[in-house]
């Protein structure tokens, strides 16, 4: 029997389990504690789709690291628009800091496509990008996305931090859009 939720005006159907999704977490956690050790990283998590990974994932890290959130804009219901306005800013100095952006999805790019030239002006020591999700079918701005956790086809999906007008950011499976 196919696992759906209803949302708003949308179906959607179970893309990824709760234990996939772990898994994809120990795998970045474990590349992170490879290329950090000796290292005390800040974490900067996007927010508010990144808040579940981004505790998921300090918990698996091995080593001291330190936490800022930031908060980004960029979706209006189930499309980017390209647009983004920033919130809530860094209130921390990055200069001479190892930075890891963390972000729940990367699909167009634009979101981190204006944070990071902002990020790189602070000099930071280094700037990596680490994502739970990244959809290259949608990928519409050149950056690099350093730890992936999944690559995933171009389609709309929520649960796990993902939201839809607000609604399925609970989910700890996530599911994707049903056409209608």
């Amino acid at each position: 029997m196919e696992k759906l939720v209803r949302l708003n005006d949308l179906t959607f159907r179970l893309f990824k389990s709760e234990s996939e999704i772990q898994s994809a977490v120990r795998s970045v956690a474990g590349k992170i504690n490879d290329d950090y050790i000796g290292k005390r990283p800040l974490l900067i998590p996007i927010l508010n789709g990144s808040f579940m990974f981004a505790a998921d994932l300090l918990k698996e890290l091995k080593l001291d690291c330190e936490l800022s959130f930031v908060k980004a804009v960029s979706y209006d219901g189930a499309h980017s628009t390209g647009n983004l306005a920033t919130l809530i800013g860094l209130n921390q100095n990055i200069e001479g800091r190892h930075v890891i952006i963390v972000e729940d999805i990367v699909d167009t790019g634009h979101t981190l496509s204006k944070i990071l030239p902002a990020l790189q002006e602070q000099n930071p020591a280094s700037l990596k990008v680490a994502s739970l999700l990244l959809k290259p079918l949608a990928l519409q701005a050149e950056l690099a996305v350093d730890y992936v956790g999944m690559e995933i086809p171009n389609e709309f999906i929520v649960g796990y931090g993902l939201d839809y007008n607000g609604l399925g950011r609970n989910l700890r499976d996530i599911y994707q859009v049903v056409p209608e």
